[in-house]
């Protein structure tokens, strides 16, 4: 079976997004993700998106990591759903949508600028040094001086696979405090490996950072390998909510490929 399909990409975390509103896909199997998302011998793409029907909202996203395994939210394939939504004429510059962890909404100018809605942040466990934060995503963060010298796959598979995180999984963010703002570098659970960007990871990293230091700041600017995004939230005893990432959202090409 041959399908169409449009990749994008948000600050370099790069998609896969097919339009299934005509039901052609009606099961991925785990192997079939990863050849799409293979680098060498499939598409290439960090994560995969289906662009489903709903009843009640304009449209479902169904997403996958390159590994196969999904469940959870990613903040920048949201954006890019919302980008490609636009593209193909179901919204115009605002939307509501269903992910794995609920109801989203998002905003997008002409500039394909996306504001798009995460989930609040209630409950933050606080380590001697590090967090754990759930952003429609699990996230360790922790803080470090000098992030051009890490070694982010090892020590990132380290944490990723230790004993605490082992059964459930976990991203784990590095995060270094700049000038402007945060520099982030990721490892990501379910394409295991770094990415150029992680949306979820992020809004993490900007929460416990304001957690850290106790501070009300309600946008951060935050820097990724892949470009710069946006994080906003109100703060009020120890809970986030109107939580915002923004960021731009780019097509990088379409085509078709058969299915194995």
């Amino acid at each position: 079976m041959n399908v169409k399909f449009v990749k994008y990409q948000g600050a370099g975390n790069d998609f896969i997004l097919i339009d299934n509103r005509n039901f052609q896909v009606k099961e991925l199997k785990t192997e079939t993700i990863k050849f799409l998302c293979d680098r060498h011998f499939g598409i290439g793409a960090d994560g995969l998106m289906l662009l489903n029907t709903h009843k009640k909202y304009d449209f479902e996203m169904d997403y996958y990591n390159s590994d196969g395994s999904g469940s959870t939210m990613c903040g920048n394939g949201g954006r890019c759903i919302v980008a490609f939504a636009k593209r193909i004429g179901i919204i115009s510059d605002y939307t509501r949508f269903l992910a794995s962890d609920g109801l989203h909404e998002a905003f997008i100018d002409n500039a394909d600028i996306v504001k798009l809605k995460m989930t609040d942040v209630i409950e933050i466990q606080q380590n001697e040094d590090s967090f754990f934060i759930n952003t429609g995503a699990p996230h360790h963060v922790e803080f470090d001086n000098d992030l051009f010298r890490m070694d982010v796959y090892a020590k990132g598979k380290e944490i990723r696979y230790s004993e605490k995180y082992r059964k459930e999984g976990t991203n784990v963010n590095f995060v270094q405090i700049i000038n402007n703002g945060l520099k982030i570098r990721t490892y990501e659970r379910g394409v295991e490996n770094e990415t150029l960007a992680c949306g979820t990871g992020a809004v993490a990293s900007a929460i416990a950072y304001c957690q850290k230091f106790n501070l009300s700041a309600s946008t951060i600017k935050v820097k990724v390998l892949g470009g710069e995004l946006e994080v906003s939230f109100n703060k009020k005893n120890n809970e986030f909510t109107d939580v915002f990432l923004r960021g731009p959202a780019k097509f990088v090409f379409m085509g078709e490929i058969e299915l194995p």
